[in-house]
């Protein structure tokens, strides 16, 4: 898999016309629901160093365990198997163990599953993965914020526990509806500031804008049977953004080293 590069964002210096522009934009934007602004990503300060976690190295078929809420366990999608955490196994080329509990988060109880912190704890310390995904959630996003992130910190504590030297990737929540609700929004802020005290990698669909006004009916099924969670296309795209996202953050080394054994012998002359 192709090791990808992320584009830094250039600073630009805004001409009198393009500040216009902006500004008609977002007049615009204020009269069409769809264009609501998102409630806010706090952004670290120009002075703040920011650590940039070491990439994950990954063999030639890697075996996951992807960890998550409803979006993981594959709800919507017909079969189950096209599920997002079922599909990027074919994208990685490797197996993925699909750990899914519908309704459930850190704080919340699923619906025949128990709260992310209880679940994790349950892991088989057996079981050996290249890469550990922890996928969500926005079903806490009910619940209040007061112990969410010690709730947090025990989970991934255990997790750390029981898998000891695991690299840990956290996908962040993806909105179900828009614009991103604040409680969303709050959820996707304090994971990305919590695995980033841990040195993890988090990939934010949020902050990276998986889920537009542009694709939202594409990729979100808002019928009964659907009740806001991804299409089976939408699982789909899910999970190519997932993989590419992946392959951002892998040791371009162990990407070569599998192109490397996938190449045939070459051919001898007689």
């Amino acid at each position: 898999m192709a090791p990808a590069t992320r584009s830094r964002p250039a600073v630009v210096a805004l001409t009198v016309t393009t500040v216009l522009a902006v500004l008609a934009a977002l007049a615009a934007g204020a009269l069409r629901p769809w264009a609501a602004p998102v409630a806010e990503v706090e952004q670290a300060s120009s002075d703040q160093a920011v650590l940039t976690p070491p990439p994950i190295r990954l063999p030639p078929h890697p075996d996951v365990l992807v960890f998550g809420d409803s979006w993981t366990y594959g709800s919507a999608a017909t079969p189950i198997d096209r599920g997002y955490a079922y599909v990027l196994a074919e994208l990685l080329d490797g197996t993925t163990t699909v750990d899914g509990g519908r309704g459930s988060g850190y704080l919340r109880p699923g619906l025949d599953r128990p709260d992310f912190g209880t679940r994790i704890a349950a892991l088989d310390p057996a079981a050996e993965y290249d890469l550990i995904i922890v996928q969500g959630s926005i079903n806490d996003r009910r619940e209040p914020a007061a112990g969410y992130r010690a709730a947090v910190t025990a989970a991934w504590d255990a997790l750390v526990e029981i898998h000891p030297g695991t690299p840990v990737v956290v996908l962040g929540p993806a909105p179900q509806v828009l614009p991103v609700e604040p409680a969303t929004a709050r959820i996707d802020r304090d994971l990305a500031e919590l695995a980033t005290e841990r040195q993890w990698w988090y990939i934010s669909p949020i902050q990276d804008g998986w889920i537009t006004e542009q694709n939202y009916l594409s990729v979100i099924d808002t019928s009964d049977y659907g009740r806001n969670h991804p299409s089976v296309a939408g699982h789909a795209y899910l999970a190519q953004r997932l993989a590419d996202a992946l392959a951002e953050i892998t040791d371009p080394v162990t990407s070569l080293e599998a192109s490397d054994e996938e190449m045939p012998e070459p051919a001898t002359l007689p």
